[in-house]
């Protein structure tokens, strides 16, 4: 049986070729090196399992394209490389899912 080494593993994978996210399938830590879209990034931040990485630069208004399909709009820009998620971006389906989204609706 062969065993992979997790660091020989890309730490994102591109679901779709429209997609301008790509889905972190292990976590990146600061100052890992990144190969996307053939040039080397260094992460500036940590990124979780599961969470979005910028394919290219996002500047506020743009859709953000998951699975080939419109998952959000982009609030603040966001470098190659820059983690996406609810502090930059909103969704197209809900407001938000924060604490605050909800604790806002119940007060209404």
């Amino acid at each position: 049986m062969t065993e992979s080494k997790t660091a020989d593993i890309s730490p994102f994978i591109l679901l779709h070729a429209d997609d301008n996210v790509l889905l972190c399938r292990r976590p990146v830590r600061t100052g890992d090196i990144l190969a996307i879209e053939g040039s080397e990034i260094v992460a500036r931040e940590g990124v979780d399992v599961g969470h979005k990485l910028a394919r290219y630069n996002l500047q506020p208004g743009d859709t953000v394209r998951k699975y080939g399909a419109p998952i959000g709009a982009m609030t603040r820009a966001a470098s190659v490389g820059a983690h996406v998620h609810l502090h930059n971006m909103k969704s197209n389906y809900i407001a938000s899912h924060t604490r605050q989204a909800v604790s806002d609706e119940v007060k209404k």
